[in-house]
């Protein structure tokens, strides 16, 4: 007589064949994982860092290339909030592309990068206020001419020109003391000798 196929006992039996998959979770709900990759995205935005990676061949690891593709995420509205340096968003794109990330090993390429990542600084207010300023109104249209004759006044008479001793500066000879007036100038040192001779007739 054949038994019963009981439930209970074909499950604790595959559960004690089959090892159970214990699923990961971080300790700190992603805090740390988040951390880490907010900092290596915005480390995107140095030119000199991308060169750095290139001469040392990460861009030829597959594994690598994955992660880059990973990080897109980043562009998604919840998630550029937290991001301080936007060009690092300019640079991931640009790292999709096998020729950008080739050419950053090249020094060159970096330095071209580098400086036109400094104009666009050096230039993005001058640039944006240019479309953000209001624009002066136009002009208010001209009255049309009535039928009164109008009185045209005579031309003003422009200035007269300064002259050229009043134009210059005022000379420091001016304040001269003019000879034969009976006011001796002091000249200290005059005074000095006068006294030497007081003593030496004293």
């Amino acid at each position: 007589m054949a038994s019963t196929p009981n439930p209970e006992t074909d499950e604790s039996a595959k559960s004690a064949s089959s090892p159970q998959k214990s699923v990961y979770k971080d300790p700190d709900d992603g805090r740390q994982r988040f951390l880490l990759e907010l900092e290596f995205v915005q480390c995107l935005a140095n030119p000199t860092y991308i060169h750095y990676l290139a001469q040392n061949r990460y861009f030829e690891d597959e594994a690598f290339i994955g992660y880059l593709k990973y990080l897109q995420y980043w562009q998604r509205p919840e998630y550029i909030k937290f991001i301080m340096y936007p060009h690092c968003l300019f640079f991931l794109e640009l790292l999709q592309n096998p020729t950008f990330r080739n050419a950053m090993a090249h020094p060159a390429n970096k330095e071209v990068a580098h400086r036109q990542q400094f104009y666009f600084w050096k230039n993005y207010r001058n640039n944006r206020l240019k479309h953000i300023l209001p624009r002066p109104l136009p002009e208010p249209a001209t009255a049309p001419a009535t039928s009164a004759p109008l009185s045209v006044a005579p031309p003003a008479a422009p200035p007269p020109a300064p002259s050229p001793v009043s134009a210059a500066a005022p000379s420091p000879m001016q304040y001269a003391i003019p000879p034969g007036s009976g006011l001796a100038k002091t000249d200290p040192r005059s005074a000095a000798v006068d006294r030497r001779k007081r003593k030496k007739d004293g």
